[in-house]
């Protein structure tokens, strides 16, 4: 039988004894108890235009998963995604075909090719600027605790970008004109290497009998922004993830570490306490207002300029680690060039990594 045959293969071969899974070679044909249909969708259009991304497919097959959710894809019915630089192809019941559809559409339609969107990461120490703020913004619903997000009108948003800019406590954490193309990723980052002793490592005879074992923290920012606009353009759909570390200060634990020579010997390690908040949400608002999140009052994302002794004395004095309420606005800035200027791209910033998000985002 098929079955045997498959089997024989299996266990003939390098595959280790014991209890395996039946296989057999199916029907060869796809299941379709379902009403399940093929369907093939030419994405040319997007994936020919984005230049920067090595896999501009990708984006369509995240947005597809975050639409359906990822179980949607590996359960009953049974369904297939796939896609390359030229085409997109689905095998899945008609009602997922009109989702799949609606997602496509968006990516390829010509209206929404060269739209673009600006950001702005800020912070200010107080948050009071919320009581002359309020009355201009309306509020959005939220799911991340301590997260709160509102919409302005732009030239209200305009008007208290204008009122920050003049406080003592305000700070811009990115390029004031950066800009993300419709349909694709801008990752916006300032997370930098910390190291630290976290232990001792044991080296027998060798005095002093000991080495520090050294260890890396990541502190700082980082922020990805996936926008797509709706077949009309009126609304943007954007799935916002944004993480942000800072070590609030190093705890120090003195270690016996006796040898022949030094019977009371001692060595220091260093155990780290993190202040850390992760936001991964999708957010849906119109076209011609301007979003605006707030983490509430934070670890400042930083980078700041270092300075080692002042920074080590700090954190060995027990000092609590700078607070700031981080602001994140995000405007619809319509048609933009194609292409950056030279010299504009900076070292924070980076195009989206090649990843996939499972679940319903």
């Amino acid at each position: 039988t098929a079955a045997a045959e498959v089997s024989h293969d299996r266990t003939s071969g390098s595959t280790p004894p014991g209890t395996h899974a039946q296989v057999t070679k199916g029907s060869g044909t796809l299941p379709n108890e379902h009403g399940q249909v093929w369907r093939e969708y030419d994405i040319s259009a997007y994936t020919m235009r984005v230049q920067n991304t090595a896999k501009p497919e990708q984006a369509i097959v995240d947005w597809i998963l975050r639409e359906t959710g990822y179980e949607a894809w590996h359960s009953t019915p049974f369904g297939l995604l796939s896609a390359n630089s030229h085409k997109l192809i689905v095998y899945h019941t008609p009602q997922m075909q009109a989702i799949v559809a609606g997602i496509t559409d968006r990516f390829v339609n010509s209206q929404a090719e060269n739209q673009g969107f600006g950001l702005r990461i800020i912070t200010v120490r107080n948050p009071n600027w919320r009581a002359r703020a309020l009355p201009l913004m309306k509020a959005l619903p939220v799911q991340s605790p301590g997260v709160q997000g509102w919409m302005l009108a732009k030239e209200d948003a305009a008007l208290l970008m204008s009122e920050l800019r003049r406080r003592t406590d305000y700070r811009e954490h990115n390029p004031p004109h950066q800009m993300v193309k419709n349909g694709q990723s801008l990752v916006v980052s300032s997370m930098r290497q910390r190291p630290y002793t976290k232990g001792i490592i044991r080296t027998g005879q060798t005095w002093p009998g000991y080495q520090p074992e050294m260890g890396q923290l990541e502190e700082g920012f980082s922020l990805e922004f996936s926008p797509l606009l709706s077949q009309d353009t009126q609304a943007v759909d954007a799935v916002i993830k944004l993480r942000l570390s800072q070590v609030e200060k190093m705890n120090s634990v003195k270690l016996e570490v006796p040898s022949n020579i030094a019977p009371n010997q001692q060595a220091e390690c260093q155990v780290p306490q993190m202040t850390m908040v992760q936001i991964h949400e999708r957010f849906r608002w119109p076209t011609n207002q301007v979003l605006l999140l707030s983490t509430g009052v934070v670890a400042t994302p930083g980078p700041k300029k270092p300075n080692l002794l002042k920074d080590s004395l700090a954190l060995s004095l027990g000092q609590s680690a700078p607070r700031a309420d981080a602001l994140l606005f995000v405007e619809n800035k319509g048609p933009v060039s194609a292409t950056p200027a030279s010299g504009q791209n900076l070292p924070i910033t980076a195009s989206r990594s090649d990843q996939t998000y499972h679940g319903r985002y």
